[in-house]
């Protein structure tokens, strides 16, 4: 069916005609908002009609539709969004593969640091000097103090409410 063979103003007056019906029902039965809300939808069909904005409304709704019966029913389509799939998973493996190889180059690395740290924690630096207490505070981790997650304090406030209350 084309656009041409469809009598438009009928079917748009008559689609706001009982769009107007039921806003008013609507209106009534479940107040105003729903109704002027139902009435806004019902003018709509109408006002496209009297704007000339129906054949333009019309391709676009031929076009969405050609494209979706075109992608349902089209096994090179469904080809094409498998191998699509296919390519997802092949990046994500090649990125899990790729962090685990790094992670593998970096601990011989990290070895490595780890002995000259040593070496150095023993007051030997590469001048063949005892460095002392300098040099072992310079390459160890500064020391950060335990704190409990935040949730853990909360819990602790309330239990202790609670013990003062005698509830346990």
């Amino acid at each position: 069916m084309t656009y041409d063979q469809i009598a438009w103003l009928p079917l748009c007056a008559g689609l706001t005609g009982v769009g107007l019906v039921v806003s008013f029902l609507l209106l009534r039965r479940r107040g105003a908002a729903s109704g002027l809300r139902m009435a806004a939808w019902s003018l709509l069909p109408l006002a496209a009609y009297l704007t000339g904005a129906l054949p333009t409304l019309w391709r676009i709704g031929t076009a969405v539709v050609g494209f979706v019966t075109g992608l349902v029913f089209s096994p090179a389509v469904w080809a094409g969004v498998a191998l699509a799939g296919l390519s997802v998973v092949l990046f994500l493996v090649s990125g899990v593969l790729r962090g685990r190889a790094r992670d593998r180059a970096a601990a011989p690395a990290e070895r490595g640091r780890q002995g000259v740290a040593a070496s150095q924690a023993k007051g030997v630096t590469a001048g063949g000097s005892a460095a002392g207490a300098s040099a072992d505070e310079a390459t160890r981790p500064m020391a950060r103090p335990a704190k409990k997650p935040a949730a853990d304090d909360d819990f602790s406030d309330i239990e202790e409410i609670l013990k003062r209350r005698g509830i346990t």
